[in-house]
């Protein structure tokens, strides 16, 4: 079968796909006891991890809960049509997190990137303040924090990507702030005992948003692809989900940071492989800089050896996305950002 014959063409496909458990998902949640409760689960990945997780384990006295505002109620329903227990609360606020249930398996998925360079308060609320209510609440806990690669910084790519021994270097609000959430969940960590994985992902990329899907759009639109920023990491977000399921099991204190995402690749280079499933040269502008916000993988492929959707297969799938009228979600990951602001 073809990459464009095995490609979701519905939503309801797409998500079944990212929702999809493989063996190595299954086998982590059975090793580990009681309920998996997910906070932040309304996002644009937290209503897969959760739907996910309830495939994944068998035993239906183990409650999976999802917990967001839940602004779009259709999502809640369809968790809960998948037998996803579904709770309605501000994490920000600490009396809502105070209610929440006990679970010994939590998943920190809550934050903010978009909008932090008008809404800097609204950014360290999120990225921050919820952070202390969450880590206070579910200390001694097994945990997995949700952070990301923008807590690096640029670096050089000569380097090979930045490493999680590396000094964390603020670009901006947004980048500040994550680092301030997991200095929180470290700080409660090292006081309370809990294992803790700090799972620092880079681009994730489903078929509606994400770095593969923005530049397929512009390369079928005909508008220039900005080389500039020369490299990126991409990951599949259904291999991102599995990924942090299984992270849980990797949880430890001190805590372990894990950057997660796939190998490096040039943006020209991933703007032609998509060139060519779509029969269009795209168009390269600007000049490549030595530096940008990329990740080493290496102790990802240590820790957590998967095998990843092909990046050909992705891009192909994305082409016929986009040509098929599939929706887009309008959120821009901004990975040619160069100054920090989101």
């Amino acid at each position: 079968m073809s990459a464009i014959d095995s490609a979701p063409t519905t939503e309801d496909s797409l998500e079944a796909r990212l929702a999809a458990p493989d063996e190595e998902t299954v086998a982590a949640l059975e090793q580990l006891d009681g309920d998996v409760i997910i906070l932040g689960a309304g996002g644009k990945m937290g209503p897969t991890v959760a739907r996910m997780t309830r495939r994944a384990i068998a035993d239906r006295s183990r409650r999976v809960i999802a917990v967001s505002r839940f602004s779009d109620a259709t999502a809640a329903a369809q968790l809960e049509a998948q037998g996803v227990e579904v709770i309605r609360a501000d994490l920000a606020d600490p009396r809502a997190v105070a209610m929440l249930p006990d679970a010994p398996n939590m998943i920190w998925m809550a934050g903010q990137k978009f909008g932090t360079a008008g809404d800097p308060v609204g950014t360290w609320t999120h990225n921050v303040v919820a952070s202390v209510h969450a880590a206070e609440r579910y200390a001694q806990r097994r945990i997995v924090c949700f952070s990301t690669g923008n807590v690096y910084g640029r670096s050089l790519v000569a380097r090979g990507g930045s490493q999680e021994g590396d000094a964390l270097v603020p670009d901006g609000e947004y980048a500040a702030s994550t680092i301030g959430r997991e200095r929180v969940f470290e700080g409660v960590a090292r006081r309370s005992g809990s294992p803790l994985l700090l799972y620092r992902l880079f681009y994730a990329c489903d078929l509606r948003y994400g770095v593969v899907t923005e530049m397929a759009r512009r390369v079928l639109e005909g508008e220039p692809v900005d080389v500039a920023t020369g490299w990126v990491n991409v990951i599949w977000q259904g291999d991102a989900n599995r990924l942090a399921l299984r992270g849980l099991l990797m949880a430890n204190n001190p805590a372990l940071a894990l950057n997660v995402t796939g190998p490096m690749v040039r943006v020209h280079e991933l703007a032609e492989r998509i060139g060519r499933h779509a029969g269009i040269t795209p168009r390269l502008v600007g000049e490549e800089q030595p530096d940008a916000l990329i990740g080493n993988v290496d102790r990802l492929a240590e820790y957590l050896p998967y095998t990843a959707l092909p990046l050909d297969t992705l891009c192909a799938w994305a082409v016929q996305w986009i040509r098929n009228g599939g929706r887009l979600l309008s959120k821009p990951t901004k990975f040619e950002v160069r100054d920090g602001r989101f």
